[in-house]
Formats: C-alpha cells, sequence, structure tokens
C-alpha cells in the first residue's frame, strides 16, 4: 500500500497564497472582474483557507472588527457605497474638479467619480494592487456576512434589526438614546457585543460623521443585499493605461531623474552618495535638534526625550526651527512629484555650519570629497526595486555623456513584523528570502547585533523574509520560517527589492562600485505570531521614537567616520 501523504497547514497556506496572487495577476491582465463572480469567488475561498492573522475573524459568522478598521484605513472614505471600483494609472484626474481622497494609512490618490464609482490611482506598483485586492476582498467576505445574516431566506425581506438600522442611518442627526439603540441592532447584525460595537464606533467616527461606522455596516449590508435581490453585482475593473504601464517604471524613471538634476545643479553628483530609506524626519532630527533645540531644552541628557517631544502633533514650532537649521545647513528638499509619493532630503556636509551638527567629520576631508547624504522616505513593495534601480543607473543629460555616480553606501531602515520578541525590539538582517520563490539575497551587513546592545531592546540577526503583502500572513507559515533551518527573524515588504536593485547595479551593470556598502535594521511593528500583537491592533505609538533614532544614529556614526 502506497503511503498517506498529509499536506501541513503550512503547505495548504502556501498554496493559498500562491492561488491569491496567480488569480490576481490574471484578472489585472483579463482588465476586470465581479468579486460575485467565479474569479471573486476563487480569491475570496482562498483568503479564507489562508486565515490571514491580520484579518483576525474572518472565517467565522460574526463580523471582523479589528481587521476592518485595519482595512479601512487603507482604502478611501466611501469605498463601502460603490459598486464600480476602477483602478488606474495616473491618468490626470489631479487636474480635474474632483478632489482626492487620500487614505489615513496608505499615500494613494483616489477620485469618488460618483455616487457609485470610486477611481484609485496605482503609481507604486504591483504592490498596491496586491494590497488593494486584498483589502477588497477582505471587504467582501465581511459584507456577504452581513446579508447572510439580515436576509430572511428565500425573500427580498429583512430582519427587524436591519430595517432599524436604515432608519437610523438616515437621519440626520441621532440623540443619544436613538445611537445607542441603532448601535445594539448593529451588534445584533453584526453577532458582537454591544461593549466591541460601541468601541469601533469611536475609532471610526469622526467630528464631521460621528455615525460613519453605523454608515459603512449599513452600505456594506446593502449592496450584498442588492447582489442578492436583483443581481446587481459589484465589478472592479484595471484601466488600459495601468495595463500597458505597469512593470516600465514610468514613475521611478520621472523621480530619479529629477533627483539627479537637482545634484547635478548643486555640483553634488560626483561626490560620495549616502542613500538611506526611512522616514523624512529622524535623519534631520539625528543631525540638528539636539544643537537647533538647546535654549527650549536646556538640561537635556537624554536624546530620547528630545525626540519625543518632535514627535508630539502639537510641537510643530519646534519641528519648524528644526527644518530651518537644517536648511541654513546644507539640507535640499525635493517633494514628489512623479507619482511614487516619496519625498527626498540630500544634505550637502560640506555646507555644515560651526556647531550646528551634531557629528564631525574628519577635518582633513577637502569639501570635494565630503559625503552627501540622500534620504528618500518609504518605498512599497516592489517599488523599492523601481525607484533605487532607476536611481543607481548614469545620469544622462541632453547631448552629454552618462555621469556615474559615486555611490558610498545605501543603507535602509524600516519596520517589520518580528517573529521573536515584541514591538520596538530590532532586527538585523544577514539575507533576504523572497516569499513564494527560490530568490535569496545573502549580503554583509555593516550594522550587526553589538552596535544595539545595551539599549533596554532585545535584539535579533538572522534572514527576513521579503512577502508580497504582509496582509496575507499566517502564523503556520511564519512558524516554520521560525523554526525550521531558515532561522527568519522577521517579515518585510521591500528587502529582496532593494537588494535586487543593488546587486545588479554593482554586480552586473558595473554603474556603481561593487564593494558599495550595505546596511539593513528594521524595529519591529508587530509580532504576527502572538495574538493581539499583529498590525490590525494598534500603531507603535512613542515605542518606535527609540528604535528609529537608534538606528538612524548608528548608521550617521558610520557615515561620519567613513
Amino acid at each position: 500500500m502506497g503511503k498517506t501523504i498529509v499536506t501541513t497547514r503550512a503547505q495548504e497556506s502556501t498554496n493559498a497564497i500562491e492561488r491569491l496572487y496567480i488569480t490576481m495577476r490574471h484578472l489585472f491582465n483579463r482588465g476586470f472582474y465581479k468579486p460575485g463572480g467565479v474569479s471573486g469567488e476563487s480569491l475570496k475561498n482562498a483568503l479564507l483557507l489562508l486565515r490571514p492573522e491580520i484579518y483576525g475573524s474572518i472565517t467565522e459568522e460574526k463580523a471582523e472588527l479589528k481587521g476592518l478598521i485595519y482595512v479601512l484605513e487603507r482604502l478611501p472614505q466611501g469605498i463601502e457605497q460603490c459598486r464600480f471600483i476602477n483602478l488606474t494609472s495616473d491618468e490626470g484626474y489631479g487636474k480635474s474638479h474632483f478632489k482626492a481622497i487620500v487614505p489615513p494609512k496608505r499615500r494613494r490618490n483616489c477620485y469618488r467619480i460618483d455616487d457609485e464609482q470610486m477611481n484609485i490611482e496605482i503609481t507604486r506598483g504591483r504592490s498596491d494592487i496586491y494590497d488593494i485586492l486584498t483589502h477588497l476582498t477582505f471587504l467582501f467576505i465581511e459584507s456577504e456576512k452581513i446579508c447572510k445574516r439580515v436576509l430572511i431566506e428565500d425573500t427580498d425581506k429583512t430582519i427587524r434589526d436591519w430595517v432599524k438600522l436604515e432608519e437610523a442611518v438616515k437621519k440626520e442627526e441621532l440623540t443619544e438614546v436613538e445611537r445607542e439603540v441603532a448601535l445594539i441592532h448593529t451588534a445584533q447584525i453584526l453577532g458582537r457585543s454591544f461593549e466591541e460595537i460601541l468601541e469601533v464606533y469611536g475609532e471610526l467616527g469622526t467630528s464631521k460623521n460621528p455615525n460613519r461606522f453605523l454608515e459603512i455596516v449599513y452600505w456594506l449590508g446593502k449592496l450584498a443585499i442588492e447582489k442578492e435581490v436583483t443581481g446587481n453585482k459589484r465589478s472592479i475593473t484595471f484601466s488600459a493605461l495601468l495595463r500597458e504601464r505597469l512593470g516600465h517604471h514610468i514613475h521611478g524613471e520621472q523621480w530619479a531623474h529629477t533627483i539627479k538634476e537637482v545634484l547635478a545643479k548643486h555640483s553634488l553628483l560626483g561626490r560620495p552618495i549616502h542613500i538611506i530609506s526611512a522616514n523624512m524626519h529622524s535623519v534631520m532630527n539625528t543631525l540638528f535638534a539636539h544643537n537647533a533645540l538647546k535654549k527650549e531644552f536646556p538640561n537635556i541628557n537624554d536624546s530620547l526625550e528630545l525626540y519625543e517631544a518632535l514627535s508630539l502633533p502639537k510641537n510643530q514650532k519646534l519641528r519648524d526651527k528644526v527644518m530651518a537649521i537644517a536648511k541654513k545647513n546644507g539640507m535640499l528638499v525635493i517633494d514628489d512629484a512623479s507619482g511614487t509619493n516619496i519625498d527626498v532630503q540630500i544634505f550637502d556636509l560640506a555646507r555644515l555650519g560651526t556647531d550646528a551638527c551634531c557629528y564631525e567629520l574628519a577635518k582633513d576631508i577637502p569639501d570635494e570629497e565630503k559625503p552627501v547624504i540622500f534620504v528618500m522616505d518609504y518605498a512599497f513593495g516592489e517599488q523599492a526595486y523601481e525607484t533605487i534601480d532607476e536611481f543607481l543607473k548614469p545620469y544622462k543629460a541632453k547631448k552629454k555623456k552618462p555621469v556615474f555616480l559615486n555611490i558610498a553606501s545605501v543603507s535602509i531602515m524600516g519596520k517589520a513584523g518580528i517573529l521573536e520578541g515584541g514591538k520596538g525590539d530590532l532586527m538585523i538582517p544577514s539575507a533576504h528570502i523572497f516569499e513564494g520563490t527560490a530568490d535569496n539575497y545573502p549580503f554583509k551587513n555593516e550594522l550587526c547585533k553589538e552596535d544595539f546592545e545595551g539599549y533596554g531592546l532585545q535584539v535579533f540577526e538572522g534572514a527576513m523574509v521579503t512577502v508580497l503583502g504582509t496582509s496575507l500572513q499566517n502564523k503556520d507559515i511564519l512558524k516554520f520560517f521560525h523554526q525550521s533551518t531558515w532561522n527568519v527573524i522577521g517579515l518585510e515588504m521591500e528587502g529582496v527589492h532593494y537588494q535586487k536593485a543593488i546587486q545588479s547595479a554593482s554586480k552586473i551593470r558595473k554603474s556603481i562600485k561593487e564593494d558599495v556598502k550595505v546596511r539593513y535594521a528594521y524595529y519591529a511593528s508587530d509580532n504576527p505570531l502572538e495574538t493581539g500583537s499583529t498590525l490590525s491592533s494598534g500603531g507603535l505609538g512613542t515605542t518606535g521614537v527609540k528604535p528609529t533614532y537608534l538606528i538612524t544614529d548608528r548608521i550617521l556614526e558610520q557615515i561620519f567616520n567613513s
């Protein structure tokens, strides 16, 4: 008799991820799909089989509330009301009368075309499409849950709770009693406690629209009910221009060329350039804040307290002062106009004034050899390859020979999911593994575990997985990566893409020197292996300040001492 082969949950989950991405690629090439059709069902079934941690109780009858908040923060406001969702390239909507809707946690321009249609601009590559389609599939699953609970079987009638919710949503204002009555009916519809519903109501409500949560539940249910009763299905389309442009680095090429023009204009192309992928505040603050704010913080010994103060929304004047000092001492700011949504800061260290900077260069370095620090805001997934790959190419001015950039180092600082430890802890990778492929990228990291010890944070060293989308990860796959000989310490979305660009530029194209220094360090935004510690459990708050500035300090120390 043959041996029975048992498929593990990790293998089933891997297959589900593969099916999701193959289906998404197929639908994109096809140009459209209906979430209620065969292709949409395929996506939903794969997501339900996968059971991603970030989507919590997606497979249960009750509604998933934390996952709902997470998704709504990454999709445009009002999308739950739209039957038609159109993913487009940058096709000039910014020049129309339509006002861009930008989700709180994703930098993408969206446009409400009419009562039924939402257009979403895709300028950051396939990762953006995967992200949106995964979140939409979650919304459609939750929408169908509501429909099943409120639509009376074999009729077009709904239960009393739904009728009462509809009445409440249609009122212009609700008294406190009416609001609580509506929330009680909503709790019944969603299969959740009144206390849970009350908490989400507060989180999703705004000053202009305190009843937003009630409206979201109503519209999610309404469109699913209409599909069942009238046959009017939702539809997702991909514009012809998006399908034509995707993968051709149109936005990345424009972004990189603009930056090189600025470098050329200020005679910085031949200088040693140190690239840092980070946020738009930590490098500037670490360089200048301590000296710029001596009057405001005369007795400060711990710089962390200063950085925490700068991170508070109320301290805009302090941030403005640091920005002004930075600009006087060689900082150039390039706001993005290419569609990448990646802003840039350039620091010319030859223009540092006396006692302005908190670090010192060796005094015998001539100005023409002093470093230039190039800080780029975070890329998103595959966009990391598009932008860095274009930037590392020689600069071609009109009717002039190509100029090769003197790239001295590339440093990547970012947030990542950790597989051992908690929020704020550090990960120092020695290799990146590309999920779902045989690709892996070992490299020599100029940063090491010892650089960060003694600061009250746990530090882990090992391989990291670059995933196609953080919202698709589940415990079974992550446990396999962590407990097997791969010895994976965390997961993120950009590492492989940066490495692919760096290694092809240095080892194949020879457009930058082969011994370019590479630094990677991440701090934990979540631990997907711990219940209640996933990304949907909330942000880092001030927990992220310490690791952010510790990593920034180590990167700058090495640059100034190189």
